[in-house]
């Protein structure tokens, strides 16, 4: 099949590169000139696993090309997919602003039968704008369909080709038709494919994020309840997860979610019901808990200096809100850094793939380590952000050897407490 897929971000490329890889003719357009360029090149713009070997192998076939020209790739694609951005308002609803301008040059492009799919995030209703934006500017045939997307930054690509579900939001049979057999190579084994309404695809992507994000912020406020009555939330959550109903998925407590999904699509939700005359309590507090969550952990670090932090000098591992990404859109760490650098620390930080983006916004407020051990190097204390998986089993002799005192905070409950204590560190963690 001929497809075009508009908007070459995290959703785009990652959609693009993995449809030309099942032997589809996939045209990526972006207006900027500099990111398509580059793509050609096979620059990938972002950090994902296995992304650019996809990218630079269909390239060099010809299956996946790049462009600015979205006439050119209008004209000449059977099914067009928007994956612009969707960012949040300042009333947390989706600005889906970027979505209807696509919809707009489609309408002015449109020259046979097409499926316009939104692919983006977007709130009820978002579709059918899509729809009424084309028809008013053309009379061709062409179906719209809502098909979100559930990929996992750090496995986006493993996730593309071997998806859970593939939900597919249609109003004709002949448009389901065609988009199960786009995905039908990803299937061969189980037929994945729900087919629902185009309000009910839409919806269920702003409802699963939303019920993982209240699996988060529910056990981070087990795990200020576990420090507070001197129980462990590792145990806790060991029992909870044994649980059948419950499972042990989402059941980490930590320093708050964050990324470009789970905080943009919790306030779009409640925004949503809040446009329908209903308060969502549960998703408002989800979205307040995760805010808290971060508050508290620097608490923790403020009550161990007592409030001295002047001139403290400070390690951070860890910048990416998750591992195997460079995302650190709404990261916990950056929150964590402004404090610090509010009160008057030293703050010396690293992390495998995401320096650069923080250098963007700190500049040189902030000391940039080649390696881990380095942003240890007569420190004070060292906070630990991102599970990185180089960060899981360090050589804690050597790091209490080069530390000004041995101190960790651990936002992702990774080390084991009595372990670190028997080495002389004092240790503070989660729920524990």
């Amino acid at each position: 099949m001929n497809i075009a897929v508009v908007g070459t971000g995290y959703v785009g490329l990652v959609t693009g590169a993995c449809f030309a890889g099942s032997g589809n003719n996939v045209i990526c357009v972006d207006i900027d000139e500099a990111k398509i360029e580059a793509l050609r090149k096979g620059v990938i713009p972002f950090f994902e696993p296995g992304l650019e070997d996809v990218v630079q192998t269909n390239v060099g076939e010809g299956r996946l090309s790049f462009t600015t020209d979205a006439k050119s790739a209008i004209e000449n694609s059977s099914i067009i997919f928007i994956a612009v951005g969707t960012p949040q308002a300042e009333n947390g609803a989706a600005d889906i602003n970027y979505v209807l301008n696509v919809a707009k040059t489609i309408g002015e492009h449109i020259n046979n039968y097409k499926i316009v799919v939104t692919k983006s995030t977007v709130p009820v209703g978002t579709t059918e704008k899509v729809r009424d934006t084309i028809r008013s500017i053309s009379d061709v045939e062409f179906d719209v369909a809502s098909n979100p997307e559930f990929l996992k930054e750090g496995a986006a690509v493993e996730d593309f080709l071997k998806p859970e579900r593939v939900v597919l939001g249609v109003e004709t049979p002949k448009a389901g038709e065609i988009l199960k057999e786009l995905y039908s190579p990803f299937m061969r084994s189980q037929d994945r494919a729900i087919i629902v309404s185009i309000r009910s695809s839409e919806l269920s992507k702003y409802a699963s994020n939303a019920m993982l994000a209240t699996r988060i912020s529910f056990m981070n406020e087990v795990a200020q309840l576990c420090e507070l009555v001197g129980a462990d939330v590792s145990d806790v959550r060991s029992v909870m997860g044994s649980d059948k109903r419950i499972g042990r998925h989402f059941l980490y407590p930590g320093l708050g979610y964050g990324g470009s999904c789970f905080p943009k699509d919790v306030r779009a939700l409640v925004n949503t019901a809040k446009e329908n005359s209903y308060d969502l309590k549960i998703c408002s507090s989800v979205d307040e808990v995760n805010n808290t969550q971060k508050s508290h952990f620097f608490d923790k670090i403020k009550d161990y200096f007592n409030d001295e932090i002047k001139d403290k000098k400070v390690g951070i591992w860890g910048l990416s809100f998750k591992p195997n990404t460079d995302d650190i859109r709404e990261a916990p760490s950056l929150y964590l850094i402004e404090k610090l650098l509010e009160k008057g620390a030293v703050v010396a930080v690293h992390d495998p793939s995401s320096m650069h983006h923080v250098k963007e916004i700190f500049g040189d407020r902030l000391e940039y380590s080649n390696t881990n051990y380095d942003t240890c190097n007569e420190k004070d204390a060292l906070i630990v952000c991102t599970e990185w998986s180089e960060y899981r089993q360090p050589d804690f002799n050597h790091i209490s050897s080069i530390m000004n005192s041995p101190v960790i905070f651990d936002g992702r409950n990774l080390y084991n407490r009595s372990m670190l204590e028997k080495l002389g560190f004092e240790y503070f963690a989660i729920g524990i």
